[in-house]
Order: structure tokens, then sequence, then C-alpha cells
């Protein structure tokens, strides 16, 4: 591609409903903190420039993981929130993007993601003038509810799970969260952001074993799906 490929990993959360003392992006699986499998499937993409890790003011962990001094990777301060660390990431761009340069934005507790489904999400974007996400279709039957009574049942055909890596052109995703947090709109992540600014992502396809740790029975389903993505 000609142009530059950059990540950015917000991992300033700390995971309230893990009901853990560490955060949940430290917590060990198969060995290794969550965070590290994360930042090590990123890395096996040769094509990334660099990973810029957004952290906590506080975060005591992070030195003690083997990446504090690899040269493609760098820790940058996070915010309060995701859409707050994800612009922090963009702004220590700012010197090295391009605005037509892409954007891959991972959730740090996705760490089963594959090198085969970055690509896919690469490959499948790379002409694309504004970006997309990967997501995967929804199997289940939908409710919308209030006040914990059903108010509709939405037609799943039209419905996808957000996943990541969100891939955005530099520019426009730096424009649309400034704009967002200027006009304090809700943005739970960066495609709701450029929906926000008129724009409509793409949807790429990926693999239903991207998992998100978010609760503790989280932890031995990813187990398995690392153990098993080795052997495929």
């Amino acid at each position: 591609m000609s142009v530059a490929i950059w990540a950015i990993v917000p991992a300033a959360g700390v995971g309230k409903r893990m009901g853990s003392e560490v955060p949940k992006q430290y917590l060990e699986v198969g060995g290794k903190p969550v965070l590290q499998h994360t930042l090590e499937r990123l890395l096996s993409v040769e094509t990334i420039a660099g990973i810029n890790v957004a952290l906590g003011e506080e975060d005591g962990y992070w030195p003690d993981l083997p990446f504090t001094d690899h040269p493609r990777i760098c820790a940058v301060p996070g915010g309060r929130e995701r859409a707050d660390s994800v612009y922090s990431a963009l702004l220590h761009l700012e010197d090295r993007a391009k605005p037509d340069d892409w954007v891959l934005v991972h959730d740090a507790a996705r760490l089963c993601i594959t090198r085969s489904d970055v690509l896919k999400l690469i490959e499948t974007l790379r002409d694309d003038p504004i970006g997309g996400i990967l997501a995967l279709p929804v199997s289940d039957t939908l409710k919308t509810v209030d006040d914990q009574h059903i108010t509709g049942t939405p037609d799943r055909r039209q419905v996808w799970r957000a996943l990541t890596p969100q891939m955005f052109r530099y520019g426009l995703l730096k424009r649309a969260l400034f704009d967002a947090a200027e006009q304090e709109r809700l943005v739970t992540d960066e495609s709701s952001a450029l929906e926000l600014a008129g724009y409509r992502p793409r949807i790429v396809e990926g693999r239903p074993d991207n998992l998100k740790i978010t609760r503790p029975e989280d932890l031995p389903l990813a187990a398995f799906y690392l153990e098993r993505q080795c052997y495929e």
C-alpha cells in the first residue's frame, strides 16, 4: 500500500465487570497477560508501521510486559473513556501520519484476533475512501427493551456485532472524534463517530473466535480459542 498503516490499542480501562483488582488487559490467559497476546498478534502483521498503546495514568503493570523497548510500540497517555484514549493516540501520531494513512483501532481485550482477519480487513478496505470494521452477523433473535419489558424485535438480518480492528483514514477519524467530543455525543466505537459525521463505514465479516474479555467466564473460553488457533 502507498499509505502507512498505524495501530492504536486503547488499554486504559479497568474492566469493572471482571470483578478483579487487576485490570482485565493484564489478567493471565495461557501463561501471558491478555494485552501481551493482543500485541503479539498485531506485531505479526508486518505492514503495521507502529502501534500506539494508550495506558491509564496509574498503570503499574505495563513495565512488566516485554514491549517497553520494542521499536514498533509506543506507550501514550490514555483517557477516561475509550474515545479519549484513541484521540490521545491520534494526537501522538500527528508528526508521522498523513491524512490518508490508515489507523487500525483494536480492543486490548481482544486477544484472539488472527493475522488473517487483520490482513483481510486491510486488503478489503485498501482503496476505500473512508474505512470500515470487522463484524459478525447476528444469529440470535434480538429484543429492544424498556424498563425490563420488550418493546420490539428488530430484523436480525440488518444487525451485525461490531468487532475490532476498526480501520479508518487518519484525518477522517481524528476529525470525527473531535467533533463528537465537541458536541458531547456518545461514541462507543470508532465507527459510531464516523456515522455521527454522516459517513457509512463498510462491514467486513470477521471470525467468530475474535472474543473480547469482558467477564470472568470469558477467560477459559479465550484460552480454548488460543489453543485451537495454534493448530489452524
